[in-house]
């Protein structure tokens, strides 16, 4: 994973998968009430996490918002998808992250000089 994804995100996104197949493994073998009452609210609220966190970031693609509603790993694939826009250097809108459009006072002055 890359460091321009906030930390909680990271951790949310993997503890929304984590919670889902405990809870799934549970609904499957010994069906323990305790499990499903704590796997289920965690679940539910790393999912809301993973879905805010994702669509309050600049910088994801629009693609990494809609991978992040799918329940479970929505927010690893948002990650991964965000990672390769990331390297890619473009977003959706084709401009580059990380560099501020260049702005000249002068149109009639040579590209590459500032004002």
């Amino acid at each position: 994973m890359d460091s321009r994804h906030p930390r909680s995100l990271r951790v949310a996104a993997r503890v929304e998968l984590i919670s889902l197949i405990v809870m799934l493994a549970n609904v499957f073998t010994v069906r323990l009430a305790p499990v499903s009452s704590l796997t289920g609210p965690t679940h539910g609220c790393a999912y809301l996490f993973v879905v805010i966190a994702t669509w309050r970031l600049r910088r994801a693609p629009a693609t990494a918002k809609a991978l992040s509603l799918v329940p479970g790993v929505g927010g690893l694939l948002a990650l991964r998808r965000s990672d390769r826009a990331g390297t890619t250097g473009a977003g959706t809108d084709g401009r580059s992250y990380g560099q501020a459009p260049s702005v000249r006072s002068d149109p009639s002055a040579p590209p590459g000089r500032g004002p």
